[in-house]
């Protein structure tokens, strides 16, 4: 009976199952005898087609040029020639012997020089690290007057930074602060290499014989410069011709010695990003403790970038042989390895150390170069017999670890560049089809498009091709390669049949917008680093984990110290003195970098004890109101101040005596929203503002030039629309607003102000939207999308990426959001001052509404002085400057902080370009005034807006019925708050800041 059971009931399931799990197995971990697809491409640079100002494409005609080891040294004090340069020949600067050139952030300086020999040479610069606004230098290289492909229209030269203390600070609950990162100037030697790390070896300039320029232009940051070099990168030598030299020289192996660096105290570093960080996950950390935050690692996911490195130096006891260990975990990359180039005294010792694997795994691990692992197909699963050995004299060395993709790189330049032709191919697709195309319609792509199969089989096969050799790189699948299997089989059934692509149009650009992020995420490179050993090869590696009895004592000790820890409060390290209670409600790591300058800056100097709390700001009101609220209300929305002072909760600071002095640090334009009945309730901290971004190459590609009026903007239109493309304008606010107030419409705002027109009626009683200008306004916002078709709900940043709207409006902090995630249009792309209205003086009028948070004090706070102490200090250009860097440093390029301080947006890294362009756009900027009701506004708006659009409403009737509605919202408040009789102090308008 049991057998029949089995047999009928639990067989079949079972069997079923086992095939499913073994299929699973099979599809997951490949096979190593995996049958070659019959269209894989064993070159991908020689197949695929890069960008026609591409370094490949410069290179590939003169690959086979001979390579001199003639050196050619050029002099930088020896210029020929300079234009728009600060420049000044210094003597014998920081230790240089000589003459050596100061440049600064901007203007061009050029050198004459003769190559005696033909062929290819690579560049290195000699060059000083002078202080600047500590981003890294940036440079434009033209040789003979023109630049050579489109990557050297953007070299990157490191700064050199370390932690500012050895030993960190403890806060009053024990808990270690992050050091601040500073930077140490020095003299540095770097080659001109890719920024994006996508080309392994510096790059390669072929020069004639005779003579020839160099140009350098400055795009960010000043620094000296001693000597340009033509010159041969050395080719490292293999591991075996270096075991020779040992055994030539009669090198012996160390003995009996091991010397422990712990990582999170480096000496140097290339940015400022790679600062300590905790990990509480295992007990083996160094140091640890159960319960307090302790800095006892460094990098993560901040060290991730290629050409990001950090160096560590130590004492070697004795001269001898020793090996190297490296406690690290790469527990971010599942499918891929994150890969690192080591350098033993500023050269790479061998070649097998320029590209060190780090594979996945959630656990720490103890990596020996020499024996690691083998995980590319076809390699030994087994661990080697031997770790690889270093010569080390007696007495002090560098180890330096730099992220690099190694053989990653050429295939993310091959998926970059097969993004890039299938882009271009997708718009040529939405001309004929537009973006939301029937079908049911019969395009004949095919016959329109003649050569659109032949390229999408192509892509295809590449595609699939780096899905191949990336299992090989691997030794697995993953969903890295999943998203190129789906995509190759996907261009390849468009190849086979093009007539299907208008159906599946919207997959195939989730699909494009899935391969861009597969190239973000593929250029990335964590680790993270515990310590590291160099020890003799008799001695063993410490082990990266402890016992099961350890883990089991960690994991109850954290369970029971989450009862008692509080590790969502910022510690503080002051005892005496006024203090002062503040609530800020970002993120903690915003929290810790403002505690951390109050403690170094703001207490000593002051005096004054601040009580920083990480709060939900939506209780701010109800705390305020029983009388538990803070003194100081940090990065608060731009309609809570006023809200706030009409109920009395909100100090009016503008009594401060020195109050317009602390106000000159900002446009007037930004303290506009914070005016309120003859007083001021509030200092800006951010001012953000909309800009005009544009796709530089659709642009050429269509002969259309950037519109500079509104004029211009509708001639381009119809080309725009021609080519199913369109202009970008934002319906609801991109920027900032507090929560529950629909923002008022940025398009309809910039309308209104360069017609000269505003909000509200002079004394702030009234909507002024009914009024003529007002009307014409908003009918010349809905007429772009009743007439024009603009886009009403759409992703800015993705369809820009793609190129569906090569232009249109957004806050400039969306420059940000692009220069991180969108790497493929890099150099692509550029913004300028929107379009402007032409006034009767023949002048263009730029103006457009801004919006952005501020610093408040709260009436009940007891020690007011104090409290504004703090809000002059923390909007100071010095504080700013400080906060913006530090959190640039903290979270990258992506953080960079709009501060409405004038001085500290200047000091902040902006190119000088883009900066000279937020400059000219910022003086045009009008802050919207706060009213009682003024909260309705931007929903009137949108309310009238979108019967305009969806239900064929007059312009003039839809927003008369809202502005009734409108102003009865202002009377009700108004009364509610017995303002009848009072006067707004004339700010209603907005029209401050001309």
């Amino acid at each position: 009976m049991l057998k029949r059971l089995l047999r009928h009931r639990y067989s079949k399931p079972a069997l079923w199952a086992l095939l499913v799990a073994g299929l699973l197995t099979w599809y997951m971990s490949g096979s190593a005898e995996r049958t070659v697809h019959a269209n894989l491409v064993p070159d991908l640079d020689k197949l695929q087609a890069y960008s026609e100002g591409s370094y490949q494409n410069y290179i590939n005609p003169y690959k086979d040029k001979a390579r001199p080891a003639e050196t050619i040294q050029i002099q930088g004090a020896s210029y020929s020639a300079a234009d728009g340069c600060d420049c000044q020949v210094l003597e014998n600067y920081e230790g240089a012997a000589g003459s050596v050139l100061r440049t600064g952030d901007s203007g061009s300086v050029t050198w004459n020089f003769h190559v005696p020999i033909e062929g290819l040479y690579q560049l290195k610069l000699r060059y000083y690290t002078v202080p600047g606004k500590s981003s890294a230098i940036e440079r434009k290289l033209s040789i003979d007057g023109k630049v050579p492909f489109d990557e050297a229209s953007s070299i990157m030269f490191d700064r050199v930074w370390r932690n500012h203390t050895e030993d960190f600070k403890l806060d009053n609950r024990g808990n270690q602060t992050r050091p601040s990162q500073t930077e140490v100037p020095r003299w540095l030697e770097e080659p001109f290499k890719d920024r994006q790390g996508l080309y392994a070896d510096p790059f390669r300039f072929y020069f004639s014989q005779g003579e020839h320029s160099l140009t350098l232009t400055g795009l960010r940051e000043p620094m000296v410069i001693d000597e340009i070099v033509l010159y041969q990168e050395p080719e490292p030598p293999s591991y075996a011709e270096i075991k020779q030299q040992y055994e030539a020289r009669g090198y012996t192996n160390a003995k009996g010695v091991s010397v422990k660096i712990q990582a999170e105290h480096p000496a140097l570093k290339s940015s400022p990003t790679l600062f300590p960080v905790a990990d509480h996950s295992s007990p083996a950390t160094e140091p640890y403790s159960a319960s307090k935050i302790r800095l006892n690692t460094i990098g993560g996911t901040n060290w991730k970038l290629p050409g990001q490195w950090i160096e560590w130096e130590f004492e070697a006891p004795q001269d001898g042989l020793y090996q190297l260990g490296f406690k690290v975990r790469q527990d971010q990359l599942r499918g891929l390895y994150s890969n690192r180039k080591l350098y033993i005294d500023g050269v790479v010792p061998f070649k097998e150390v320029e590209s060190l694997p780090f594979y996945y795994s959630s656990k720490w691990q103890m990596f020996v170069p020499g024996l690691e692992k083998g995980k590319k197909k076809g390699e030994d699963k087994k661990e080697r017999e031997e770790p690889y050995l270093f010569y080390l004299t007696k007495g002090k060395h560098s180890i330096r670890l730099e992220a690099e993709l190694g053989d990653m790189s050429t295939l993310i330049r091959s998926v970059q560049s097969s993004m890039l032709e299938l882009n271009e191919m997708y718009r040529k697709i939405i001309v004929i089809t537009s973006a939301d195309p029937d079908p049911i319609r019969d395009y004949q792509l095919g016959k329109r498009l003649p050569e659109l199969p032949e390229i999408l089989r192509k892509q295809s096969e590449v595609l699939y091709t780096v899905g191949e050799k990336l299992i090989e790189l691997t030794g697995e699948k993953s969903d890295k390669t999943s998203i190129l299997y789906l995509m190759a089989d996907e261009l390849r059934r468009f190849a086979l049949d093009p007539e299907k692509i208008p159906e599946n149009l919207k997959q195939f650009k989730i699909d494009l917008g899935s391969l861009g992020s597969w190239l973000l995420t593929a250029r990335e490179m964590p680790l993270q680093a515990d310590y590291l050993v160099v020890s003799s090869p008799d001695l063993r590696m410490p082990s990266p984990t402890k016992g099961i009895g350890a883990s089991i004592k960690h994991n109850l000790a954290s369970f029971g110290y989450s009862f008692v820890e509080d590790y969502n409060s910022i510690g503080n390290t002051t005892k005496d003195g006024k203090r002062i209670t503040v609530w800020i409600g970002t993120g903690r790591d915003q929290a810790q970098v403002i505690k951390q300058m109050v403690d170094d800056t703001f207490t000593p100097n002051e005096n004054i004890g601040v009580d920083l709390k990480l709060v939900d700001m939506s209780v701010l009101l109800s705390a305020t109101l029983a009388g538990q609220g803070p003194d100081v209300a940090m990065m608060v929305g731009n309609g809570d101040p006023i809200n706030y002072a009409m109920r009395g909760a909100v100090y009016d600071i503008s009594r401060f005596p020195d109050y317009e002095d602390v106000a000159a640090r900002f446009a007037d334009s930004a303290s506009v929203p914070y005016r309120y009945n003859g007083g001021v309730y509030a200092l800006p901290e951010q001012q953000i503002f909309d800009v005009l971004f544009y796709r530089k190459d659709i642009l050429e590609e269509l002969g259309l030039q950037v519109p500079q009026t509104w004029d211009d903007v509708y001639k381009l239109i119809p080309f725009l629309k021609k080519n199913n493309m369109d202009f970008g304008l934002p319906v609801v606010s991109s920027t900032a607003q507090p929560a529950g107030a629909l923002p008022i419409n940025d398009a309809f705002a910039t309308f209104l102000y360069q017609n000269g027109g505003s909000l509200y009626k002079q004394d702030g009683t009234a909507s002024d939207l009914d009024s003529d200008i007002g009307m014409a306004a908003f009918k010349q916002l809905t007429d772009l999308y009743t007439d024009y078709k603009f886009p009403i709900d759409y992703d800015f940043v993705n369809r820009f990426r793609l190129g569906e709207v090569p232009l249109g409006f957004a806050a400039y902090t969306t420059y940000n959001t692009l220069s991180v995630f969108a790497p493929e249009i890099r150099g692509q792309w550029g913004f300028t001052l929107v379009p402007g209205t032409k006034r009767e003086d023949g002048t263009v009028d730029r103006s457009v509404a801004s919006y952005g948070s501020a610093v408040m004090m709260l009436n009940a706070a007891k020690e007011k002085q104090a409290a504004w102490t703090f809000m002059k200090w923390w909007t100071d250009e010095k504080t700013q400057v400080q906060y913006g860097r530090e959190m640039e440093s903290l979270m990258g390029e992506s953080a960079r902080y709009p501060t409405a301080n004038l001085q500290a947006l200047a000091e902040l890294p902006w190119p000088v370009e883009d900066y000279k362009t937020l400059s000219e756009q910022q003086r045009w900027v009008k802050g919207i005034p706060e009213v009682p009701g003024g909260y309705f506004t931007g929903r009137i708006l949108d309310n009238a807006f979108r019967r305009v659009v969806n239900a064929g409403l007059n312009p003039r009737d839809a927003l008369y019925d809202q502005v009734i509605l409108m102003n009865n919202e202002i009377a009700n408040k108004r009364r509610e708050f017995g303002l009848d009789r009072a006067e707004s102090g004339g700010t209603a308008n907005g029209q401050s800041g001309d």
